[in-house]
């Protein structure tokens, strides 16, 4: 008989954590995807006018860094499955307001949808954090983020899939089926508490944004290289899902198969989380991270050479494909950077947070903007070239370790 050593009994252990929050999130992201799908065309036929939907899109994300400055000052001894029932109930209200717009398409409505939606972000964002860096081994982060990032991306596949298929429907369907998913998720999370109980033990204090501000700059000072690649890739992702809903539809008029631009964008990451596990990188993430974004940025900016659809499917598909290698090497370096902070990890997810937040304040109403100018698909080519751009800036820039002060970060505790 074969006895297990201490070490895979761990990793066993650490894999079952890993699917089950996998499981629940595919639900909770499905509903999300399917609403993502949703509110541009919901804002774009409703306002009639690009620029303004990206604004208020962008509004989500402004909640969304106010709210990572105040919550790490708030939250005292709350689990990961609390956080996600935060993010659960925010969805859910954020569903009701969109079912709302969509008979009283009002910009107010509009507005508090935008609220909850940013909310809802940040605490799944905190969840997800807080999980790997608590319950996950250095040498399986990256590839723990990996099978996460199968398990988001099978959700973002076919969430607009199923979107498209509920607009025939009827323009509340998307609503009422991503509040469905979103129940199932919670059903899943409520069998599966014992494996998310492990509260994070922080004191409560006054709220202090001076404070908290301090202490995102002295770790920007250290982590500033890999905070502008997180706010790069944020940048990206908000080009896809605030024109690339709209895009998506303008293809499938030319051609069925261009219903697939969007859920091209999301099908890589549903294999290639599996590859990062089997490769156990957990050297050299940073520099590898940025070689893959800058092939990213070559396939994107030839998106736009021809016009035939697709073309334009290969390029999406092949632009991701480096992506989905990015993703997880980037948040496994957060991770690296999270568990190295003990008790004041939550400063440093905040911070990490704030940069999707960031990108997605920026990036909705640029988006905007470029594809008013000259259209979406030369939008996706121009965020190409800066993506390359950045690359190469970052990569001559980035040094060989990210150093946290730790004398300077144990002095934050008592004051």
């Amino acid at each position: 008989m074969f006895i297990k050593k201490p070490e895979e009994i761990l990793k066993n252990s650490v894999w079952s954590k890993v699917i089950t929050l996998s499981l629940v999130l595919f639900f909770i992201l499905l509903g999300d995807a399917i609403l993502s799908f949703w509110v541009p065309n919901l804002l774009h036929d409703s306002l009639e006018n690009i620029i303004a939907m990206g604004f208020i899109i962008s509004f989500s994300s402004v909640i969304g860094l106010g709210t990572d400055l105040i919550l790490p000052q708030l939250i005292k001894g709350i689990s990961v499955r609390k956080l996600l029932i935060l993010a659960i109930i925010t969805s859910i209200i954020f569903s009701l307001l969109l079912i709302k717009a969509s008979f009283t398409p009002l910009i107010l409505i509009f507005l508090f949808g935008m609220v909850s939606w940013g909310l809802y972000y940040e605490f799944l964002g905190f969840a997800q954090q807080q999980f790997v860096a608590d319950s996950v081994p250095l040498k399986l982060r990256s590839g723990a983020w990996g099978i996460l990032r199968v398990f988001r991306s099978l959700a973002y596949f076919f969430g607009p899939m199923i979107a498209g298929w509920l607009f025939l429907k009827g323009e509340v369907y998307p609503g009422i089926f991503a509040i469905g998913f979103v129940l199932i998720g919670y059903i899943i999370l409520q069998i599966t508490r014992k494996e998310h109980k492990r509260p994070i033990e922080i004191d409560l204090k006054e709220v202090n944004l001076v404070k908290e501000i301090g202490h995102w700059g002295v770790l920007f000072k250290h982590v500033w290289p890999v905070i502008f690649l997180s706010i790069l890739l944020g940048l990206n992702d908000s080009f896809f899902w605030t024109i690339g809903a709209i895009w998506t539809e303008e293809l499938a008029k030319k051609n069925i198969w261009g219903t697939l631009f969007l859920p091209l964008y999301a099908l890589p990451s549903i294999f290639m989380g599996f590859v990062v596990v089997r490769l156990k990188i957990y050297k050299g993430k940073k520099k590898l991270a940025i070689k893959f974004f800058f092939l990213s940025g070559i396939f994107l900016a030839v998106l736009g050479l021809f016009d035939g659809v697709f073309w334009q499917l290969a390029m999406v598909f092949l632009s991701s494909l480096m992506l989905s290698v990015v993703y997880p090497l980037t948040d496994g370096v957060y991770s690296d950077i999270v568990a190295r902070m003990g008790r004041e990890r939550k400063h440093m997810i905040g911070l990490s947070n704030s940069t999707a937040s960031l990108a997605y304040i920026i990036g909705p109403i640029m988006a905007g903007f470029l594809s008013s100018l000259v259209g979406e698909k030369k939008t996706f080519v121009a965020m190409g070239f800066l993506t390359m751009i950045v690359s190469v800036v970052l990569y001559l820039l980035m040094p060989k370790k990210l150093k946290v002060p730790q004398k300077e970060i144990k002095t934050w505790e008592n004051k």
